[in-house]
């Protein structure tokens, strides 16, 4: 679809992954819902974060029941009950954050199983959670686009995830660019893009060091003038392909 519309209508699309509406009780008394990393008010303000579940019901041969517990743990989920359908099937019951499952949940279940498993899903409300923004910034500024809300126990892991993907998939630039994952003030993940190099002294045959001391100075101190004041670029496709490492994951 993205290549569709891009193709056809020549739009410059961004593509986020899936979200959901959390609710926020701030500090003077009011309540905030918000659904985008953009509306994040400043966490001192915040007094708690409540964010949706669903009672999630999962139709599965017994054989992979250990596997299907593994992921519901791995997506903080709880098991609730289990039902016997048969000798060979079971019905499992559980409480999960409604963000855990529209993000990768169907494709990982139907890995682990075969394809054999089957769900449904209906909300059951919300639930007070330490929910944390983390924001990815390319040198040093902040990409709501890779910026996310999660949950504090899955941040550090998820924003070293980020981090190396990013560099992969950034092209590299005249100077060093720092990758960054932080939440609040606190870098939790870091990655350096190397600068594309260039031989200034190809030309200096022989000769005092001196003169190429100074071309490596004057490279130097160009490519920290190019730091502070270049924007990193980055290209449609690097959206898409943190889309899909989320969902190969």
């Amino acid at each position: 679809m993205v290549e569709r519309l891009s193709r056809e209508y020549d739009l410059g699309l961004i593509t986020t992954a899936p979200s959901v509406v959390y609710k926020l009780k701030l500090t003077d008394g009011s309540a905030l819902e918000i659904a985008s990393i953009v509306a994040y008010p400043d966490p001192t303000r915040i007094d708690t974060i409540e964010e949706p579940w669903v009672h999630l019901n999962i139709m599965t041969p017994a054989d992979y029941l250990g596997a299907i517990m593994a992921l519901a743990n791995e997506k903080r989920g709880q098991l609730t009950t289990t039902d016997n359908i048969d000798d060979t099937s079971l019905y499992l019951h559980l409480k999960m954050p409604l963000n855990e499952v529209i993000t990768d949940f169907n494709d990982r279940l139907k890995s682990i199983t075969q394809g054999y498993a089957s769900f449904d899903y209906e909300p059951c409300g919300y639930d007070p959670s330490d929910i944390v923004k983390l924001e990815i910034r390319v040198n040093e500024e902040p990409i709501d686009a890779f910026s996310t809300l999660i949950h504090r126990s899955k941040a550090e892991s998820r924003g070293r995830a980020l981090c190396k993907k990013l560099l992969e998939v950034i092209p590299r630039q005249m100077f060093k660019v720092p990758i960054q994952a932080a939440i609040g003030g606190k870098i939790v993940a870091r990655e350096t893009l190397a600068a594309l190099s260039k031989n200034v002294t190809a030309k200096c045959y022989g000769g005092d060091i001196t003169r190429k001391r100074k071309l490596w100075e004057k490279q130097k101190e160009g490519k920290k003038k190019m730091k502070a004041f270049g924007k990193v670029s980055i290209p449609q496709n690097a959206f898409i392909e943190i889309l899909k490492s989320d969902q190969e994951s």
